[in-house]
């Protein structure tokens, strides 16, 4: 049992950890605003006319500010878990290794979106259509993102993320691989929940903090909040009322312009 002494020192490092965590967001929302800010209309394509290490760069700092706080509960739980290893003399892990895995991850899969925004541009500019149409697929792209909210894979992912006591013990592994494995497997399971909330970010502006902030809490409602496979399906009907009124011409885009 731990003593009241043990007890205040492991909150302390919780709230540490966890202010750790948020004022790392906070700075890369300072980054993404300056980022915004300082964009102009030539930079305004589906890679903000990026190279391809400044777009993951840039990919990176949107991930710190958008999924630190979303995944701060199971950052939490992995630390807590750890801790209690550590206060019991056995082998424990830091915390960090588990979180630097998980912006691995999602580092790999902004890779993944340079090149579909760059294959996506190469076809724009070689085909007018797509130009011509860029609105009713933003808009395809909306509805797509609404319907896949609703499928068994989006369920499956989400109930993992919304669990995190249940994650970290049917995914335990000891020691730094094993660490390395549980944060890549979280990492894949918050793909798979929100992989397609990143990808509305293309039509409706990579760099409109708006939307990001938006769609940051609708990540963490998901999540965290009572009812989150709910609110999950009440983005999606929003999704696709709003995807379909772009399709046929009602609505319009922030931000659809491709080069």
């Amino acid at each position: 049992m731990s003593t009241a002494p043990e007890y205040a020192a492991l909150n302390r490092q919780r709230y540490l950890i966890l202010m750790t965590l948020l004022a790392l967001a906070g700075a890369a929302w300072a980054v993404l605003w300056w980022q915004s800010s300082t964009s102009n209309d030539t930079m305004m394509s589906l890679t903000m006319g990026m190279s391809a290490p400044l777009f993951i760069a840039v990919w990176i700092v949107m991930m710190v500010a958008m999924m630190f706080p979303t995944a701060a509960p199971m950052i939490m739980m992995f630390q807590r878990v750890q801790a209690g290893r550590r206060a019991r003399q056995q082998s424990h892990v830091g915390v960090w290794l588990f979180t630097g895995t998980y912006l691995v991850i999602w580092s790999i899969a902004g890779v993944a979106a340079y090149g579909a925004a760059t294959g996506a541009g190469h076809l724009a500019d070689r085909y007018m259509w797509l130009m011509d149409h860029a609105e009713q697929i933003g808009g395809a792209v909306l509805i797509a993102a609404g319907i896949y909210q609703l499928t068994p894979l989006k369920y499956a992912c989400l109930s993992k993320c919304r669990s995190p006591m249940s994650f970290v013990m049917r995914s335990w592994r000891d020691g730094a691989a094993g660490t390395v494995r549980m944060g890549a497997e979280h990492a894949v399971y918050c793909l798979g929940c929100c992989w397609f909330l990143f990808a509305i970010l293309f039509p409706l502006g990579i760099m409109n903090v708006g939307i990001m902030a938006l769609i940051t809490v609708l990540i963490f409602a998901e999540k965290s909040l009572p009812g989150g496979h709910r609110i999950a399906m009440l983005a999606a009907a929003a999704l696709v009322v709003y995807g379909a009124a772009v399709t046929f011409g009602i609505a319009t885009l922030p931000g659809t312009t491709m080069a």
